[in-house]
């Protein structure tokens, strides 16, 4: 329950329909194994007691008194669990039936959520037994407790203010309001869905987008205990298809007709709470009319089993990365052709290196070209070898220049930056932070002075993971007229590059894709230090800075979600298992932290670039920083 973690699950059980007794020992093991594996909140299916399926029978006392006695023992039972369980159970009022969801904890009934959404169409009669939630609570003994009956009530942990639970009954998530929306605008983290969704064709896969749209929707944990294949009969199959979904994202399922008894993951509760923080438009309404249930669960660390991607920005699926890719090319391109035409710029001139974020610009501006109806000719690339560009770097610059059909122009600044430094008196034999920059603001210089000579536009490099950093000459490359790479994070990069490497290869163009796999194989350098003896790159960033996916994962969780290190550097830990040991994640991060405080100046004075992701760091956009901002309070949490 530490840091937003909690175990939780669905249960399908096998049942017997009209048959409690047998029934809630099922439940009762089936509680019992989801407790023994850690879990926390447990959701069953619809009527699980009774079976959903025992339409008439649900006039008969004999049936009803049995649910209620059967709930009686499932919370004596379980009374010794450190875990919720929402149990799906008919209840009798005055005259009406209601289909409940009870919520029970250590052997209490905290309330009774009835169902909504009394749906009596298609294969459907529930509203020959049953009737709607009512408007006003209602207070009554059931199963030897004293509770209320009301569909607004939430459910507080008081030692995880992040666990609000709520419920709604299976129709409730298929109409145009889910009584969730109203839950989660009232604080609701975590909703439970108790379901008896019968199986036809089409119907899982429509479940299951209404699953994550629904936890996409409201900011919140989504879960869905299905009926399973012992209410089949009749009309109708079940197929037990649960789910478990968290803002969005389908964390765990049990497919149909698995008869799995419990599907089971960790959910991120403080996920949902920082995407509502940062989204003025979730609507939050304070509803006097809601119910608030204390409980208590014992505050634990969960030990974490679900998949962590190392790669947040980047989709593990092939052909979700591919469509990721086009979109994201796109996306550069239409802003960079936007910006060349609202400009009246007639040249695009980009700095190349040979090395990955030049060129993926250089891709990029040769898409907005033909989007402009511009001659390739138009983009003035322009190599500017110094004292540490090595042959193979300048080799590919030229080449893909070439293949791509941009103006080749080459600038030896060699000269220009040993005349600089006899100017301000460096001993260019001192290879420090001058030695460097000098030749990064000539470039610069170069660029910016080619674009005005021509009426031309610099086009930027800088990826996201830099700006991050701050790996960038403060007016130096940090500075251009439109930053494509703005909101491309390095690992993403590679991954647009080797997407274009294969459109050139599945085109016939096989040369131009060696020279893309021969920068991708590249390591990646600002070539500011003079080459190894054999001519080999000796600069190499990740030897400096750390691994780009290690500080790609930190850079999405420390400002997507505004973690704090000591997450982080758990989930990392998770992610990187056989990569990284703790240690070492531990120190990049702690140089994460401290270079992501001291470099925002940088930042601040950003040029303008396409946002592609949900994070960018543009100060006119997403992510706003005083300079001043100190890092001491991230530091010392991450040494707790």
């Amino acid at each position: 329950m530490k840091d937003g973690f909690l175990r939780v699950a669905t249960a399908c059980p096998a049942i017997r329909v009209a048959d409690p007794a047998y029934n809630v020992a099922s439940h009762i093991a089936a509680a019992r194994d989801a407790a023994a594996g850690g879990v926390r909140v447990l959701a069953f299916p619809e009527l699980s007691l009774p079976a959903y399926t025992c339409s008439d029978l649900f006039y008969q006392e004999v049936l009803l008194d049995a649910c209620e006695a059967a709930l009686g023992e499932y919370l004596a039972a379980t009374a010794d669990l450190d875990m919720v369980s929402i149990v799906g159970v008919p209840v009798r009022h005055a005259g009406r039936l209601y289909n409940c969801a009870a919520v029970t904890c250590r052997g209490h009934l905290l309330g009774l959520v009835p169902k909504t959404h009394v749906c009596t169409y298609a294969e459907f009669y529930e509203g020959r037994q049953f009737t709607s939630a009512p408007a006003d609570p209602i207070f009554l003994t059931f199963a030897g407790e004293e509770t209320c009956l009301f569909s607004k009530q939430l459910f507080a942990c008081r030692e995880m203010p992040s666990l609000l639970l709520a419920a709604e009954i299976c129709e409730d998530l298929w109409v145009a309001d889910p009584p969730s929306n109203a839950h989660c605008a009232a604080g609701a983290t975590l909703v439970a869905n108790l379901s008896a969704s019968d199986e036809t064709v089409g119907k899982c896969d429509y479940r299951r987008s209404l699953i994550g749209i629904q936890s996409a929707r409201a900011m919140c944990v989504y879960l869905y205990a299905d009926a399973g294949t012992g209410e089949s009969g009749t009309d109708m199959v079940f197929s037990g298809n649960c789910f478990i979904a968290e803002a969005g994202r389908i964390l765990a399922e049990s497919a149909p007709f698995s008869d799995r008894v419990l599907t089971v993951t960790e959910v991120d509760l403080k996920r949902a709470e920082a995407m509502r923080a940062r989204t003025n438009t979730f609507v939050s309404r304070p509803d006097n009319a809601y119910r608030t249930v204390p409980f208590s669960l014992s505050l634990t660390t969960t030990p974490l089993t679900r998949a962590e991607s190392p790669t947040p920005f980047v989709p593990h699926d092939e052909s979700e990365r591919y469509a990721r890719s086009e979109l994201i090319l796109n996306i550069q391109s239409r802003g960079l052709a936007g910006r060349v035409e609202r400009s009246h710029s007639r040249t695009m001139v980009i700095g190349v290196s040979g090395g990955l974020d030049s060129t993926l610009a250089l891709l990029v501006a040769a898409r907005a070209a033909d989007l402009l109806g511009l001659p390739r000719t138009s983009i003035v690339a322009v190599t500017m070898p110094c004292f540490g560009t090595t042959a193979r770097t300048k080799s590919n610059a030229e080449k893909l220049s070439e293949k791509l059909g941009a103006t080749l122009r080459i600038v030896d600044i060699k000269a220009a930056v040993d005349r600089h430094f006899l100017d301000i008196g460096h001993d260019p034999e001192n290879r420090n932070v001058v030695y460097e920059n000098a030749q990064a603001r000539e470039r610069t210089q170069v660029l910016m002075d080619i674009a005005n000579g021509m009426g031309g536009l610099v086009v930027g490099t800088g990826d996201l993971s830099e700006l991050a950093l701050g790996w960038a000459t403060y007016n130096g490359d940090h500075m251009s007229m439109y930053g494509v790479n703005a909101g491309v994070p390095k690992t993403l990069v590679r991954y647009l590059v080797a997407f274009e490497a294969d459109r050139f290869t599945a085109a016939g163009d096989t040369e131009t894709a060696a020279c893309l796999a021969d920068i991708l194989a590249t390591p990646v350098s600002p070539e500011l230090l003079p080459p190894e003896e054999n001519g080999e790159i000796a600069q190499k960033t990740e030897g400096i800075v750390g691994p780009y996916e290690l500080h790609d994962f930190f850079l999405y969780y420390f400002v997507r979600f505004g973690f704090p290190p000591k997450k982080i550097l758990r989930m990392a830990t998770l992610a990187f298992a056989g990569t990284y040991g703790e240690s070492e994640i531990r120190e990049y991060l702690t140089l994460f932290v401290r270079r992501f405080f001291a470099q925002q100046f940088k930042r601040s004075c950003l040029p303008d670039g396409p946002k592609v992701g949900s994070l960018c760091l543009s100060p006119r956009g997403d992510f706003r920083m005083p300079s001043d901002a100190q890092a001491a309070a991230w530091l010392e949490e991450l040494t707790k």
